[in-house]
């Protein structure tokens, strides 16, 4: 990455600056989007924008999203850097002001993007392991919109690597909420997908709509409700979703390995026709 967009100018990212004032410094008071990035094109865009409108118009701040402006901001940033492959961040803070916890809606906002190289097409052979552990999730009660509070995601991502894991699951009340940076699903008796439905406990992921609908294409069952982390040991199969890994094959959940213990058919072929309908309405 050699160049990022700060407030509708495109500079070098050793020129980028925000101010110490800017809220989403100050108070976590900003929004994020991250999109996929495959041969030079975008996965999913109009629908990540539709939730970065939807997030900012949670948290009321006042910046009216042009659909058309931030796909052209996007394609000159992915082309001015060269990005093949990767991710495209974009960041909408409230903007800077004076320090003060009253909101007064006098605050430019401030907007950020950059690109990160990233190997986002993968193969998953036989002996691919991933491993999760599960952990009290302590986030706030908002998941739903997706903010840039993400210190608890970053702690438990960290203490599942110190403990040999990949990742954490969150559970609230015995029950599995989401990753730290991706939606949480299992498999029941080879056929039935089971994800927690949508509300204010998880974020309601991009990657996870478009994954759903491939398993309607396949004639899945899904099951979107609470399943507990006893339930797992149950499994035939886990996986999870997120625009960086796609989906992702989880192979063990707190040292028991799911299944057979190797990546599952069912995310295998979920992993395949997403890529496949996500390459063909790219932009």
């Amino acid at each position: 990455m050699k160049h990022v967009y700060v407030n509708g100018a495109f500079t070098q990212k050793k020129d980028a600056k925000v101010s110490v004032f800017d809220r989403g410094f100050l108070f976590a008071d900003a929004v994020y989007e991250v999109t996929s990035v495959i041969d030079g094109k975008m996965i999913d865009f109009q629908r990540h924008i539709e939730r970065l409108q939807r997030s900012l118009s949670e948290l009321q701040i006042d910046y009216l999203v042009d659909t058309n402006e931030l796909l052209a901001i996007h394609k000159e940033l992915i082309n001015i850097n060269e990005l093949s492959e990767g991710i495209i961040y974009i960041q909408i803070s409230r903007g800077d002001g004076e320090r003060d916890f009253l909101i007064n809606g006098e605050a430019q906002p401030t907007v950020v993007l950059f690109t990160q190289e990233k190997k986002i097409v993968r193969e998953f052979p036989a002996n691919y392991r991933y491993a999760v552990i599960t952990l009290e999730d302590q986030r706030w009660g908002r998941c739903d919109i997706k903010t840039v509070q993400l210190l608890y995601q970053s702690l438990a991502k960290t203490i599942a690597v110190n403990q040999g894991a990949d990742d954490a699951w969150m559970t609230r009340d015995g029950f599995v909420t989401e990753g730290t940076s991706n939606n949480a699903f299992i498999v029941l008796g080879g056929q039935t997908i089971v994800t927690r439905h949508l509300g204010n406990d998880i974020l309601p992921g991009i990657t996870r709509r478009s994954v759903l609908e491939c398993a309607d294409e396949l004639d899945l069952t899904v099951e979107e409700r609470v399943f507990s982390v006893s339930e797992i040991a149950e499994a035939t199969e886990a996986f999870s979703t997120s625009a960086s890994t796609l989906v992702n094959p989880v192979t063990m959940v707190n040292s028991e390995p799911i299944g057979d213990g190797k990546p599952g058919r069912i995310a295998l072929k979920l992993y395949d026709i997403y890529l496949e309908n996500s390459l063909e309405n790219a932009v």
